[in-house]
């Protein structure tokens, strides 16, 4: 460099150009700015020591090279492979080359995480000879050599002494080998380490399809994951390469530069999503698994930093986090192997001998182990066999599946055992308590038909009775009522009797299939598919019904037949159009003797249309209104004059209304509450059944009316009956 300024100093016709550098002679004499590289073989590539270089760090990243040429603040290169911290700084990398060979060499820069790489080169007066720049924020095919690391011209002529003023600039840490050679030796170097990347991603390929075809085939969400990890840790290694920038998105800077901090996040995002399915970190380490959780978030935390322009903290904040990250997983690995679930086991080996990878491709960075393609290529060949070790892993873990369900239909056979011989022990059982019922139902029938008998008979007493003819129309009807209890007991023993003998049937077959030497799960097959034959769940249900169904019969016809006056009367079961009118007067005779000349009648009929009925029933409910408002009448007039019975009618679009009002008794609140329920009267013993309102209440329900009531004590009572026009079947 001294020789350079002088040069200079003579070349110069200004004088204070002149005296400008004689004092930059004065004060860099003694100091070397660079130190000098004989090229002296051109058989193979030649790296540059670092010792033979100086530095000079442009924090503002302003400096032109006329300037870095010219500065005295270069530093010398203490490593062989010049190594500088995560920067925002551009640095000046400096020294002389002396080609002693008859080629002129290139210059390798091994490093394609470098965002910017300048050359210039300068003749031993100082003469400016070449200048060739390679930038990432271009596309990839505008560079001169088709290389992804930087490669420059030398303009080193055989036998001539150049000056080489190197400048570069990068997010991520500036590592790199600086080499000399032939063009030919250049792409030589870059034909072996893309035929190595080559074959690292074909494994990365045809593990990703192999675990991809065996989650379709087990549909375990593990292989899934896994598969997305083994594409994103290929993703990072090519694109921390720039083998994805060369062959993927040649055309996209923007990706080329954002890629070493994206893919890198991603992948360790779902190394991490892996970890934590694989090793069940929820079940076995539940304080541990949201330390990963934290991680991931960090991981997001980067990308942000990246996408907002502060690519250099990204990278920064990704690799501080990836070391932590990376410890903390083998930590928790070693937690849960030690909880002796097996498949901790595989990765922790898996994931050691991938952070020995790491090391050993940092390690090389500092010179502790040689820069070789091995130590180059630690961290793919790590990350090979880390994926082929998680996938003996993955294989390793259907094996425990299998054992699992192994002991699981091992349980499930000692369980149907048990169960055969409960159900052995149980027809037993069951076959006393079916005897025992059959004979209860048996004593149940020969008690309703005396009960049905005795009906009958006390009808028969009471139509022959002069003084209750009219009242027996009312209690036809009742007794039809009863027949629906009656007719449902009856009904309900013939399918009774099929499903117990089904029933029997069905545990005669189970039995001749648990006594057979055929294998266990063929019995079970055969049971199984016995009872879906029979439908067995269905026949409990059915058989548990009828049941109920034949005691609540039973038991609502013997309480029918002691509180009830027995009466009868024909009525019309056919649904047509009648006239509310018409039946509101038929009913009005049929209680015309109740009135005893002291209780006036007052009729307000509507124009009404037909309506679609069952007469018979609706007289039956005006029959059963009309007995109860003029008792309460008498209950409150006793032989006094004053009672009133009002009946009116009216239409209301689709529906027609009816109102009977008595200025009887009236009722209380709790009546009201209680005025529909079967059996509830407030008559004298022998005076009333507590039928008569519930039936009325049923039959509005059965046409899809309404029944209200409107009372108050001492004021009278109105029932209000809202009927359809046109029945319609719900």
């Amino acid at each position: 460099m001294t020789s350079n300024v002088a040069h200079i100093f003579f070349r110069e016709s200004n004088w204070f150009v002149r005296i400008k550098l004689a004092i930059l002679l004065i004060f860099s004499a003694g100091i070397s700015y660079a130190g000098r590289m004989d090229y002296t073989t051109n058989d193979q590539l030649v790296t540059i020591p670092g010792t033979s270089m100086s530095v000079l760090e442009d924090k503002g990243n302003t400096l032109s090279y006329q300037e870095a040429f010219s500065s005295t603040a270069y530093k010398p290169v203490t490593s062989k492979i010049p190594n500088f911290a995560l920067s925002n700084s551009a640095f000046w990398i400096r020294f002389e080359l002396k080609n002693n060979t008859s080629e002129t060499p290139l210059l390798l820069v091994e490093q394609p995480l470098i965002d910017e790489g300048d050359i210039y080169v300068f003749s031993q007066d100082g003469k400016l000879l070449l200048q060739e720049s390679v930038d990432k924020h271009k596309p990839f095919y505008e560079r001169k050599y088709n290389d992804r690391n930087y490669v420059f011209s030398t303009g080193a002529q055989p036998g001539n002494t150049v000056e080489i003023l190197l400048r570069v600039k990068s997010a991520a840490q500036l590592v790199f080998p600086v080499r000399l050679g032939t063009e030919t030796q250049v792409v030589s170097n870059s034909y072996q380490k893309e035929l190595l990347m080559a074959i690292f991603t074909g494994i990365i390929l045809v593990m990703s399809f192999y675990n991809l075809f065996v989650y379709f085939s087990v549909r375990d969400r593990s292989y899934l994951l896994y598969v997305v990890y083994i594409i994103t840790v290929g993703l990072t290694q090519t694109t921390l390469q720039s083998f994805t920038f060369k062959y993927l998105w040649p055309n996209s800077p923007w990706l080329a530069l954002q890629g070493p901090t994206l893919f890198s996040c991603l992948g360790a995002m779902a190394a991490i999503e892996f970890i934590k399915n694989f090793l069940r970190t929820k079940e076995q380490v539940r304080k541990l698994h949201y330390g990963l959780i934290f991680f991931n978030g960090i991981f997001v935390f980067s990308i942000a930093l990246s996408l907002l322009g502060m690519r250099s903290i990204a990278f920064q904040v990704m690799q501080l986090n990836t070391a932590i990250a990376s410890l903390y997983s083998l930590f928790v690995s070693y937690v849960i192997y030690r909880r002796h679930y097996r498949p901790a086991g595989f990765f922790l080996l898996a994931w050691s001998l991938l952070l020995i990878g790491a090391v050993i491709f940092v390690l090389k960075d500092y010179d502790i182990v040689p820069y070789n393609t091995a130590s180059t290529f630690a961290l793919q060949i790590a990350s090979v066999i880390e994926i082929v070790l998680l996938s003996f892993a993955l294989a390793d873990k259907i094996n425990i599946f299998r054992k699992e369900k192994e002991e699981s239909q091992a349980q499930a056979m000692e369980a149907l055992e048990e169960n055969a011989r409960i159900v052995r022990e149980q027809n037993v059982i069951l076959e006393a308590k079916v005897t025992e019922r059959t004979q209860e139902l048996r004593q149940s029938n020969d008690d309703l038909s005396k009960a049905i008998s005795d009906l009958k008979e006390a009808e028969m007493q009471l139509v022959e009775s002069e003084k209750m003819a009219s009242l027996g129309q009312l209690t036809a009807g009742i007794a039809h009522e009863i027949n629906n209890p009656i007719n449902f007991v009856t009904s309900n023993v013939k399918p009774l009797k099929r499903d117990v003998d089904m029933v029997i049937t069905m545990l005669n077959e189970i039995e001749t299939i648990t006594l057979s030497d055929e294998p266990v799960e063929e019995k079970k097959k055969k049971i199984d598919d016995l009872k879906q034959e029979y439908d067995f769940d269905y026949l409990k249900t059915e058989i548990d019904y009828l049941l109920n169904g034949i005691n609540e019969g039973s038991s609502r016809t013997a309480e029918i037949v002691k509180g009830l006056r027995i009466f009868s009367r024909l009525d019309e079961d056919d649904l047509k159009k009648a006239n509310i009118n018409e039946g509101l007067d038929s009913t009005l005779v049929i209680v015309n003797n109740q009135l005893d000349n002291r209780i006036e009648v007052e009729k307000h009929y509507g124009d009404l249309p037909l309506v679609e009925c069952f007469p018979g029933k609706l007289n039956q409910v005006f029959l059963n209104i009309m007995t109860n408002g003029l008792y309460a009448i008498k209950e409150r007039f006793k032989e006094a004059k004053g009672g009133l019975l009002t009946v009116s009618t009216s239409a209301n679009g689709d529906s027609v209304t009816v109102r009977i009002k008595d200025n009887g008794t009236g009722m209380d609140e709790a009546t009201k509450k209680k005025l529909f329920e079967p059996f509830f009267t407030t008559k004298d013993v022998g005076e009333g059944t507590g039928l008569g309102l519930s039936i009325a209440y049923n039959t509005i329900a059965k046409h899809n009316g309404t029944i209200n009531v409107n009372s108050a004590l001492g004021e009278g009572t109105e029932f209000i009956i809202e009927l359809p026009i046109i029945h319609q079947t719900l």
